[in-house]
C-alpha cells in the first residue's frame, strides 16, 4: 500500500511538472504553478525557509521522500528504471557510499553562497529535468498540438490553436540532449546512480535521512537473506547478507517492502541501526561521527547563506518575404522585469528554463554566453517585451525574477533603445518610416528631421531615455534586415521611471 500510494502521488507530481514546462497557454500555472516552487534548491534561492524547512523536517520524520515524490528528475530515472526492470530483474546489487559526493555536494552549496549559480546550475536536478522537458518535450507537444489545430479548423472547432515551433536556441538544445543520453543511460544501466553519486541536493538530504524517525529496517527473525530486497532497491542501499541498509542513499520508495514475501521488511521506527565501517565514506568512530556533523553543519550554514543571497504579437501576415533578423551585441544582457539587477538574476536563476517555456511573446531564450550559459536572457528577433505581459514573474521559482504587477512593469525600464543611424530605413533607402514611434508604447520616441534646417530632409527617431523602458517594441518592427536600425541595451541594473 506505500509504495502505491508513493507511485500515485510521484505520477501526479510528475506529469503536473512537466505539463508546467509543456504548457504554452500559460492556464496551468495558474493552479499548479506552486509545484515548482516546491523544488529545493529553487526554494532555497528565492528565500522561501517555510519550503525548505518543510523539506528538512519531513527528511527527518519520513526519510528522502523528496526524491522519490517532489523531484522530477527523481521520479524520471524511476520510470526509466522501471523499464529496464522488465527486461532484466533482480539486477541490483550493493553498493557503498562514496566520500566525493559530500565534497560536491559541498561545492555545490559553495558556489551558490558565493554568487556563482550559473557554474552550480550544472548539476542541480531540477533545472537539469526542466532543460531537456522543456528543449526536447516540449517541441513534440507543440507539434502534436499543432496537428490537433489543423483538424480542428476543419471541423469549424476552436479548442486548439496554430504555434510556433523552433529550437529556441542551438547549444541549449545541444546540452539538453547530451543531459536527457546521460541521465537516461545511468537509470537503465544503474537506477539511481546519479541521485546518489552527483547530486547535491540527494547528497543534503542523504545526510539528514541517517537520522529520519521512521525507515524501511530488517527483521532478522523473518529475514531468510534470499536477496530480493537487495536486488531490487534501485539506489543499491540494501546489504541484505549483513541486514544493513545505507539510509543516506534510501530514497524510501518502499520498493524493498513490496518485494519481500516474507514480511521481514517493514516501514517504521528504526530503534537499533546496525552499520557497516566506512559505509557512508566516513568510519563509525568517534572520528566519523565527527566528520558528519561537520558536514551537516557546514551544509546548513551554506544552504542558509545562498538563501540570503540569494498575447498578440506585430506581424506583417506572411506575405512578404522578408530577411530573418539577428540578435545586435548587446553589452550587457536583458533581463526580465521583476530581476531587479544583472546580478541579482544571475545568482539565482538555476537556469530550469520554465520562464522561457511560459514567454509568450517568443523574447527568452537561454544564453549561449559562457558565464551565464542556459540562463534566459531577453532578445526581439520574434516578438517584444508586452508591457502588460508578466508570466514569466508569475513562473519562477526561484526568485530570480520577482513577481510584479502589470502596473509595476510599466514603469520598469530594463534598458534602453540605442540608434544605429547607418542601418535606418529613412537614411539608407530614402523613405519614410517612423516604424519605431508608432509603436513606442511608452511614447520615448519622436521623429524629427535629420536636418534641422532643412524640412525636407528624412525624419529619424529621437529617443528620450527617461521614458525608454526597454520592452523593445522598436527594435522588432523596425524594418531594416538583418540588423535593426534601432535596439535596446541592457540596464546592469534595473530601476523605476
Amino acid at each position: 500500500m506505500l509504495k502505491k500510494l508513493r507511485v500515485l502521488l510521484a505520477t501526479i507530481s510528475l506529469i503536473l511538472i512537466t505539463l508546467l514546462f509543456l504548457d504554452f497557454s500559460g492556464a496551468l500555472h495558474a493552479y499548479f504553478g506552486w509545484m515548482a516552487k516546491l523544488q529545493f534548491v529553487p526554494a532555497m534561492l528565492a528565500s522561501s525557509f517555510v519550503i525548505v524547512i518543510a523539506i528538512v523536517v519531513i527528511t527527518l520524520l519520513f526519510g528522502r521522500i523528496y526524491c522519490s515524490v517532489i523531484c522530477p528528475l527523481g521520479i524520471y530515472q524511476d520510470c526509466i528504471a522501471h523499464v529496464a526492470e522488465k527486461r532484466k530483474k533482480n539486477r541490483y546489487s550493493f553498493k557503498r557510499s562514496k566520500r566525493y559526493r559530500y565534497y560536491i555536494g559541498l561545492a555545490f552549496f559553495l558556489l551558490i553562497a558565493f554568487g556563482f549559480t550559473s557554474i552550480a546550475i550544472f548539476i542541480e536536478p531540477y533545472s537539469i529535468f526542466g532543460r531537456f522537458a522543456s528543449n526536447l518535450f516540449s517541441p513534440v507537444y507543440r507539434l502534436i498540438n499543432n496537428m490537433l489545430a489543423y483538424f480542428a479548423e476543419r471541423w469549424n472547432s476552436y479548442a486548439f490553436y496554430h504555434v510556433d515551433v523552433y529550437i529556441k536556441s542551438l547549444p541549449m538544445f545541444i546540452i539538453a540532449i547530451a543531459y536527457f543520453l546521460i541521465i537516461t543511460v545511468l537509470a537503465l544501466v544503474n537506477g539511481r546512480w546519479y541521485c546518489n553519486s552527483i547530486c547535491p541536493v540527494g547528497a543534503l538530504l542523504g545526510s539528514l535521512s541517517k537520522f529520519s524517525v521512521l525507515k524501511p529496517r530488517f527483521d532478522e527473525k523473518k529475514c531468510i537473506s534470499c536477496g530480493l530486497c537487495e536486488k531490487n532497491c534501485r539506489c543499491s542501499a540494501i546489504d541484505a547478507k549483513n541486514h544493513v541498509i545505507d539510509y543516506t542513499k534510501c530514497v524510501t520508495c518502499f520498493n524493498c517492502v513490496s518485494k519481500c514475501n516474507k514480511g521481514a521488511m517493514r516501514y517504521g521506527i528504526n530503534k537499533e541501526v546496525k552499520s557497516v565501517k566506512d559505509m557512508n565514506g566516513f568510519n563509525d568512530d568517534n572520528e566519523g561521527k565527527t566528520s558528519r556533523k561537520t558536514f551537516l553543519t557546514t551544509m546548513a550554514v551554506l544552504a542558509t547563506a545562498s538563501t540570503l543571497k540569494a498575447q498578440e504579437k506585430v506581424v506583417d501576415g506572411g506575405l512578404a518575404t522578408i530577411v530573418k533578423k539577428k540578435a545586435p551585441k548587446r553589452q550587457t544582457p536583458l533581463k526580465p522585469a521583476g530581476s531587479e539587477s544583472f546580478d541579482n538574476f544571475t545568482s539565482r536563476c538555476t537556469g530550469c528554463q520554465l520562464c522561457v517555456q511560459s514567454c509568450p511573446n517568443d523574447v527568452l531564450r537561454a544564453s549561449t554566453r559562457l558565464e551565464t550559459l542556459m540562463q534566459p536572457e531577453m532578445s526581439y528577433e520574434r516578438g517584444y517585451c508586452r508591457p502588460e505581459c508578466t508570466a514569466c514573474s508569475e513562473v519562477c521559482p526561484a526568485g530570480a525574477i520577482k513577481k510584479v504587477t502589470r502596473e509595476e512593469k510599466t514603469s520598469i525600464q530594463i534598458g534602453h533603445a540605442v540608434w544605429v543611424g547607418q542601418n535606418c530605413v529613412p537614411l539608407h533607402d530614402g523613405v519614410e518610416c517612423g516604424n519605431c514611434a508608432k509603436h513606442c508604447p511608452s511614447g520615448a520616441i519622436t521623429m524629427m528631421p535629420y536636418d534641422p534646417d532643412d524640412a525636407t530632409s528624412p525624419k529619424i527617431p529621437i529617443i528620450n531615455e527617461e521614458r525608454c523602458i526597454g520592452c523593445g517594441a522598436c527594435e522588432h518592427v523596425c524594418p531594416a534586415r538583418p540588423f535593426s536600425a534601432i535596439f535596446v541595451e541592457g540596464n546592469v541594473v534595473h530601476r523605476n521611471i
